[in-house]
């Protein structure tokens, strides 16, 4: 190999290089980590050198190593790497990292993994400076291969409690009152909502013990303040249909074909997720059914894809953006503390949601 010192089994080194260039083992650093101070026919002579004997330049992971930090983030998730690219909410967080990392020349990789045994040897091998960890499912095992890692992390989405875990999120029960009181002032008094998950691994109508058992504190929040806004309506929550999705389009289906099927349709749906309201729109149209005119729809996020549906989505925002500029910077300015923060959130109202229709 052109790599190697001939006779010797072993790969090329900057030392090598220097001594053949005949220059210090410093100057041959100074060439390829600060050129600007060495004379150009100095740096001439050793890269010429460095190409003849086929060294490709000092090892980045050593260096970073040596200096103890490699300025990167890692952002992790037990979903497949494409959900960074297909979710809605994931792609404006995402944006809001870049700021940060952007501002301050810090890297991104990206951890995830479809099967539980790749994503612990992708979180222990990524070369970062810490996580920020997109908890929405998976998130104990995200959070126990994290403090493996002995690096500082950061939860969004929280879905348990842990007091002893650096987290962002948003007021999911004042968020929750904000859509029911909506509509439950538009007239409507038969109700569903289609659910993020409780607990992993599961689909369908969730239950009172399902919900009292989550393993999600997020979506119970969601759905408690769902539940207590309606009751001061005079609403029988007991009799509105909760179906827990995996909050994407299959499940979402299924949950409004379960929901549409179980007896007297509901007039409105509260979902918990934009990506499931905008899967509802289209699934009411080929239906035949429209929105607001036969069900209004309220989601939960405030993506930019919900205000180019048709009709546009009326949603609970939260600053997604800002949440993960804040996420990123607990990794870059992490000063050892635990800090949870919890950000409002507000009503925006647009086109999908309106009266309940009369009968």
């Amino acid at each position: 190999m052109a790599s190697l010192i001939e006779g010797q089994a072993r790969p090329i080194r900057l030392a090598d290089i220097a001594k053949a260039a005949g220059v210090s083992h410093g100057t041959a650093s100074n060439v390829f980590s600060r050129p600007e101070i060495v004379r150009a026919e100095v740096r001439e002579r050793v890269k010429a050198m460095a190409e003849k004997m086929g060294y490709a330049g000092p090892d980045p992971k050593g260096r970073l190593l040596r200096a103890g930090k490699v300025n990167a983030i890692g952002v992790a998730t037990t979903e497949p790497l494409s959900y960074f690219f297909d979710d809605p909410f994931a792609r404006v967080m995402m944006a809001g990292i870049s700021q940060a990392c952007d501002a301050t020349g810090a890297g991104i990789a990206l951890v995830s993994a479809a099967n539980q045994e790749k994503l612990a040897w992708n979180v222990q091998s990524a070369l970062v400076d810490g996580f920020v960890l997109f908890c929405i499912e998976g998130g104990s095992r995200l959070v126990d291969l994290t403090r493996e890692r002995k690096l500082p992390f950061v939860a969004l989405e929280l879905g348990f409690d842990d007091e002893t875990v650096s987290a962002i999120g948003v007021d999911n029960v004042a968020g929750a009152r904000l859509a029911a009181r909506h509509l439950a002032d538009l007239g409507h008094r038969r109700f569903a909502v289609l659910s993020l998950a409780f607990a992993d691994g599961r689909t369908g109508f969730a239950t009172p013990e399902i919900v009292r058992s989550a393993r999600y504190t997020g979506t119970r929040d969601r759905l408690a303040g769902y539940f207590e806004e309606l009751s001061r309506f005079g609403i029988d929550t007991a009799r509105i249909p909760v179906y827990e999705t995996e909050n994407e389009e299959t499940s979402t289906k299924a949950g409004l074909e379960a929901i549409f099927a179980a007896g007297e349709p509901p007039t409105a749906i509260l979902a918990m997720s934009d990506r499931m309201a905008l899967v509802a729109i289209d699934w009411l149209k080929a239906q035949g059914l429209s929105a607001p005119g036969d069900v209004s729809i309220v989601g939960f996020d405030g993506v930019p894809d919900g205000a180019l549906c048709t009709p546009p989505l009326t949603t609970v925002a939260q600053p997604i953006t800002e949440i993960g500029r804040r996420a990123a910077r607990m990794i870059l300015d992490h000063d050892g503390a635990v800090r949870r923060e919890t950000m409002g959130v507000e009503l925006v109202v647009r086109g999908s949601s309106g009266p309940a229709r009369k009968g």
